[in-house]
Parts: C-alpha cells; sequence; structure tokens
C-alpha cells in the first residue's frame, strides 16, 4: 500500500476527502479508548437498556446486552482501523465504496442523523439540568422561559467547545479529567442500585421472565442499534490515530474495549434503575432518587456534552464533503445554531423506533463499506467510479432485507442478517483494482 498518509492536503482542498497526514497522527491506544468509553456513556442508553425489561426475561437481556455490544463495538473498531489505515474521514470512505456523485446520498442522511441526535442531546442535558435544579435547589426550571434558558446554556458551552480543537479535546479533557469521573460516577450508581436489587431479591430478579413482547434477537437488534449509530462517524476520529503496527491495539483495540465496556455498563445500568424504580418513574428522577445521585447525574450530564460534540463535530466533517468551501469549523457552528434552534421546539419521542430505523440505514450501508475495503484490500486500490451501481444496488436491497426480516422473520432479529448478507454480497462483487482509478485518487477530486 503506499504511504498516502505524508500528503497535506492543500490549502482550499476537501479535507473529508483528502488523506491526514502524518503530522496530524496524534491518538494512541489509550485516546481511542478513552473517547470511545466517553462517547459510549450516556442517559439515552440508559433509557434504550431500560426498554429491554420485561419485554424479555432478565437473563435474556443480559445476554443480549453482551453480545450486542461485542458485536456493536467490533463493527465500530473493524471501520476505525480502515479510518485509521487510510487517512479517510467516513465520508470518503462513503465515495471509496459507492463513487463520488452517489455517496452523497448517504453522507446527507449521515448528516440528518446527526442533527437529529446532537438535537435529542441538547434535550435530555436540558431536561436533566431541570430536574437537577428542582431536586437540588426547588428551582423551576420546566417552565417556557426555563427550558429557554438551560437550552441556551448547554447551547453556548456546545459552540464554544466547537470554536476549539478535536484533537485536544480528546486529549487533555477527555482522557485525563473526563474519563475518571464518569468511571467513578457509574461505578457510585451501579452500587447504589445493586444493593436495591439485592434488598429486593437478586435472584428473583435475575430469573424474571419477560412479557414476550420481544425476542431474543430484537433485544439484540436494539443492542446492537446504538453502536450502528456511530459507525457513519467513527472514521472521522479514527483518521487521527497513529497506523499500528498489528495486533488489537491502536484504533481497532482502544475503540473497541471503549465502546463495548461503556455499553454494556449503560445498558446494564438502565435494566437496573428500571427494575427497582416505581411505575412510571422516568430515567432522570430515578437515578436522581439514588444516594449521591445529584453528583453523579451533574458529571454524567457533563459526559453528554462530548457525544453532542462528537455528533456536531462528524456532521460538519460530512458537510465539509458536500460544501467545501466552508470549513470544518464553520460548517460546525451552523449545524451546532441549528440543533439549538430545533431543541427549543422538538419533544423528546420514543427513541426505540428512531434508533431501528437508524439501523435499516446504516447497518446494509456498513456491511457494504465492510465488504469493499475490510478484507485484505487497500483503500487506495478500490475502484470507484461515479456511482458503483453493484455497492448501491446492495445498500438499497439490504435496507428492504433489513425491514423484510422485522416484518416476516422478527424471532431472527434484523441486524444480523442483513449484515451478513450485505457483507458478503460486496466482498463478491468487489472490483479489480487493476480495473480502473484507484479510490484515492478519486476521493482527492
Amino acid at each position: 500500500m503506499a504511504n498516502t498518509n505524508n500528503t497535506e492536503a492543500p490549502f482550499g482542498a476537501n479535507e473529508a476527502l483528502t488523506p491526514l497526514r502524518e503530522a496530524g497522527r496524534v491518538f494512541r491506544w489509550h485516546d481511542h479508548m478513552a473517547l470511545w468509553f466517553s462517547l459510549g456513556v450516556g442517559l439515552l442508553v440508559m433509557q434504550i437498556g431500560a426498554f429491554l425489561v420485561p419485554a424479555v426475561g432478565t437473563r435474556d437481556a443480559a445476554l443480549a446486552i453482551v453480545l450486542g455490544s461485542c458485536i456493536g463495538a467490533g463493527l465500530l473498531a473493524w471501520t476505525a482501523r480502515i479510518g485509521c489505515e487510510s487517512g479517510l474521514a467516513s465520508a470518503g470512505l462513503m465515495h471509496a465504496t459507492y463513487g463520488s456523485a452517489f455517496a452523497r446520498l448517504p453522507v446527507i442522511l449521515n448528516i440528518v442523523q446527526l442533527i437529529g441526535w446532537t438535537t435529542f442531546e441538547i434535550v435530555i442535558m436540558r431536561e436533566g439540568t431541570q430536574a437537577i435544579g428542582k431536586q437540588a435547589f426547588g428551582w423551576s426550571l420546566d417552565g417556557s422561559m426555563g427550558t429557554v434558558i438551560t437550552t441556551l446554556i448547554w447551547g453556548a458551552v456546545l459552540l464554544a467547545l466547537l470554536a476549539g480543537s478535536m484533537v485536544k479535546l480528546v486529549r487533555r479533557f477527555v482522557s485525563r479529567f473526563g474519563l475518571p469521573l464518569v468511571v467513578l460516577s457509574l461505578v457510585w450508581l451501579s452500587w447504589q442500585f445493586a444493593a436495591r436489587l439485592h434488598a429486593k431479591g437478586l435472584e428473583a430478579f435475575w430469573s424474571r421472565p419477560g412479557d414476550g413482547s420481544m425476542g431474543m434477537f430484537g433485544a439484540l437488534d436494539l443492542v446492537i442499534a446504538m453502536p450502528v449509530s456511530w459507525l457513519p462517524l467513527v472514521a472521522d476520529y479514527a483518521r487521527h490515530g497513529k497506523r499500528s503496527t498489528g495486533g488489537l491495539g491502536g484504533a481497532f483495540g482502544g475503540t473497541w474495549l471503549g465502546y463495548a465496556v461503556a455499553n454494556v455498563w449503560c445498558y446494564a445500568l438502565g435494566v437496573m434503575v428500571v427494575s427497582v424504580a416505581e411505575p412510571g418513574t422516568d430515567m432522570l428522577a430515578a437515578l436522581l432518587l439514588a444516594q449521591g445521585g445529584l453528583v453523579a447525574l451533574g458529571l454524567i450530564l457533563v459526559d453528554e456534552l462530548d457525544n453532542a460534540y462528537g455528533d456536531v463535530y462528524s456532521g460538519s466533517v460530512s458537510s465539509h464533503s458536500l460544501f467545501p468551501q466552508w470549513s470544518i469549523r464553520r460548517w460546525g457552528l451552523m449545524l451546532a445554531a441549528m440543533c439549538i434552534a430545533l431543541a427549543l421546539v422538538l419533544p423528546m419521542h420514543s427513541l426505540e423506533p428512531f434508533l431501528l430505523l437508524l439501523s435499516s440505514v446504516f447497518v446494509p450501508l456498513y456491511g457494504v463499506i465492510l465488504g469493499r475495503l475490510g478484507v485484505g484490500v487497500s483503500v487506495d486500490a478500490i475502484d470507484a467510479r461515479r456511482v458503483d451501481i453493484a455497492a448501491a444496488a446492495i445498500w438499497i436491497g439490504g435496507i428492504a432485507i433489513y425491514h423484510a426480516c422485522a416484518a416476516w422473520a422478527p424471532q431472527w432479529g434484523s441486524a444480523l442478517p442483513t449484515l451478513a448478507i450485505t457483507f458478503v454480497l460486496a466482498w463478491v462483487t468487489r472490483p479489480s483494482p487493476a480495473g480502473g482509478t484507484s479510490a484515492l485518487a478519486q476521493t482527492r477530486g
């Protein structure tokens, strides 16, 4: 594989479609691990975990959480390795796989989902702040004025972070300070709710059956849905990593370990919280009722800001790939302002259908990308025509397969069959590198 990563993007070039130069590769194994542990922790993840019970039994929920987290984090890590080795952002990988013209469609869909996720993050931070203010100080912040003030406060902090450097934020804050504080918060909350479960009877909790509204593979889909939603972002950060000499280190190992541990922990904590809370109690109120829950929730809310930042930064990279006349920073500030405005008018909706809809798009999208770029093939040796008809057809067919599985064979799930089919089809139809211009040359255009 030619060493393309020493090439610096010229002034005015499309940074999202140009391999990152070697000087910009500063993330080490622990930086990837800290970043993806931080991004994997969130109140939204705990809320999705709460959806698992009583739909399935506790044992099935535990199995789905562990297997789904390992599989989902493995997909993230696999994609991270491709991004790290190639130096390409997520938009660059889409161009290399689907062709420079067709790739605009998944890039736009990614931007739309990132705007949605950022808006949800701002809303959850706002509601957490309102709950803390009421619990600790008796402030009533849930009126229209309180909603505006808390939304604008978190929005201002997000804008301030976007005006700085992503690399410095990860290395100087997330790795050194954010990670230890979040881990301590999760340990404390886990201890508190484990004690409550013990008081109620661990045996009864562990042997509790589900109500049959969701099967084992459906639960697995729900767990995989969360890491899958990060697939279109991971290369935007992994490209900043130092290339590994092999094995499980570097971007691959750090991403897998960091996200898998965080996803297992937060899904499991969501199951624990909903199992001891009074019926009808929402997640924020249940966390605040725990001893020390006020401080722990506050730290998790600060960590939630990393998720919002991660979404907007990646959205700005993807937007820059479409309109490179605007810098990544300028796009980030504009997208953040849009999300702040949406958070002022968008109520919280049910997250489960939203997550599964995203999975139906991005599971086959990355099944094709991994089939084309993830198995012993150099990214700069892939034929990238303006439209790769085979890749585009497999992706669109994969979306149909996902929904067909959900409708006609829900007991087998949708994510894993769709991923396997699209991966195999993409692998067997991959073009010969001798047949045309390399993907890397195309993405520089």
